[in-house]
C-alpha cells in the first residue's frame, strides 16, 4: 500500500499502516508478522475464522450425519488457508464447534508438532480464541489425520476426523453415482468380493488402512486413513466422532454408543496389525501402536519401534504403569487392542 507522506511525493509507508480488512503488520519480514500474529491475533475475522452462515450450514450437516450414522452428507466446502488435501474439511468441523471456552487439540499421524498440527492449532488459537493443548485428557475437541489417541475418550470430547476419501466402495468401483446406489439399497456386494479376492491373493485380509466398516448395521463407511488398530475404538464409543471431507465437501459421523463392524468373513476375522516381542524403545509400551524408527551409527543401520501417539508415550516415560483409561472414575475400559487389564495387576489382556 502506497501513500504520500511528507514532502516525499509516492514514498511507501512503513508496513505498519492498518486496514479495516487485516491484522496489523509491523515488519516486512515474514517472521515479524508471524510474530505480529502471534502477539495481535488475526483482526479482520469473523470469530472462528468462518462466517456465521458457513458455521451454521457445517453443523446442521453435522446434526444430519449424527441422527443417520455413517451416511454421507454433502455441504458447500469453503476455501481455507490451508492446501486441499492438508485437513480443509477438519478444520472447517473444528472450527464451527469450538467455543471461547473449548480446549482443542491436534494430531498429524500421532504427532502433535508437526507443521500441520502446528498451522492448524495456531489457525485456532488466532481466530477463535481457544486454549490448545497436546495432552488428549485435557481437549474438548480433538482434530486428528490418521490416528485416533491412545487414551480413552470420554462423552465430553468430540473427535474431528480429516478424511481424504470419503467413500470405501471407491476401491471397488469409481463412479460416485453407482456407489450412491448401492449405500441407497445396502448392495455391498461387490465389497465383499474384493474382500474375498484379497483373501485369495494374500491368505488373509490385509488392508492397511481405511479397512471398510458397517456402522449401526447400515451403512458401509470409510473410517478415514486410520490403521486397523484404531477401528475397534469407533465401536461402543462415549464420543462423538465427525469425519469431514473438504475436497469432496461431505461430512459423516459416529455417534456415540453406536456399532461400528469391520467386514470380515467368519474364518477369516478381523485383525489389528502385529508387533510380535516389539516394544516402544523410548517408554517400553507394548500395548499401544508402534512404528518404525531407522537410525544410522558408525554406517550401520538400526530399526527400533515407537509409540505412534507421541503424548501418550510422553506420560508413559514418566508413569510405565499409567493405562489409558487412568483419568476415568471406572477402570478396565475396554478401548483398542491391548488395554491393560487393571484387574490383572496391568498385564495386557
Amino acid at each position: 500500500m502506497t501513500e504520500s507522506t511528507g514532502d516525499h511525493e509516492g514514498d511507501q509507508t512503513t508496513a505498519n499502516d492498518e486496514t479495516d480488512g487485516g491484522t496489523r503488520v509491523t515488519s516486512d519480514s515474514v517472521d515479524g508478522a508471524l510474530a505480529d500474529i502471534e502477539t495481535k491475533g488475526v483482526a479482520g475475522y469473523n470469530y472462528a475464522y468462518l462466517d456465521e452462515h458457513t458455521k451454521r450450514e457445517v453443523r446442521r450437516a453435522m446434526l444430519k450425519a449424527v441422527a443417520i450414522p455413517g451416511h454421507q452428507v454433502p455441504y458447500a466446502s469453503r476455501p481455507m488457508p490451508l492446501a486441499r488435501g492438508w485437513g480443509t474439511g477438519g478444520i472447517q468441523a473444528s472450527l464451527s464447534l469450538l467455543g471461547p471456552t473449548d480446549t482443542f487439540k491436534v494430531i498429524d499421524q500421532g504427532a502433535d508438532e508437526s507443521v500441520n498440527a502446528a498451522n492448524i492449532r495456531r489457525l485456532a488459537a488466532d481466530t477463535a480464541d481457544v486454549e490448545t493443548t497436546t495432552d488428549t485428557t485435557a481437549a474438548d475437541v480433538i482434530q486428528s489425520r490418521h490416528r485416533i489417541p491412545e487414551e480413552v475418550l470420554t462423552d465430553e470430547q468430540r473427535l474431528v476426523l480429516q478424511v481424504p476419501i470419503t467413500d470405501a466402495l471407491r476401491k471397488v468401483d469409481s463412479s460416485d453415482a453407482a456407489n450412491r446406489r448401492r449405500h441407497a439399497h445396502r448392495n455391498y456386494g461387490k465389497m465383499w468380493v474384493h474382500l474375498y479376492e484379497n483373501v485369495v491373493e494374500y491368505g488373509e485380509i490385509n488392508i492397511a488402512s481405511r479397512y471398510p466398516t458397517m456402522v449401526a448395521g447400515r451403512y458401509l463407511m470409510d473410517p478415514s486413513p486410520i490403521p486397523r488398530w484404531d477401528v475397534p475404538k469407533l465401536d461402543d464409543a462415549d464420543h462423538l466422532t465427525i469425519l469431514a471431507a473438504g475436497r469432496e465437501a461431505r461430512i459423516y459421523a459416529v455417534p456415540p454408543h453406536t456399532s461400528v463392524e469391520p467386514l470380515a468373513f467368519e474364518d477369516r476375522t478381523f485383525t489389528v496389525e502385529r508387533f510380535p516381542e516389539e516394544a516402544c524403545d523410548a517408554c517400553g509400551s507394548t500395548d499401544t501402536y508402534l512404528v518404525e524408527v531407522s537410525s544410522e551409527d558408525e554406517g550401520t543401520f538400526e530399526t527400533r519401534y515407537a509409540c505412534n501417539d507421541a503424548s501418550f508415550c510422553a506420560k508413559r516415560r514418566e508413569d510405565p504403569a499409567l493405562t489409558k483409561d487412568h483419568h476415568h472414575d471406572r477402570a478396565g475400559v475396554d478401548w483398542g487392542p491391548g488395554t491393560p487389564n487393571t484387574d490383572a495387576g496391568g498385564e495386557t489382556e
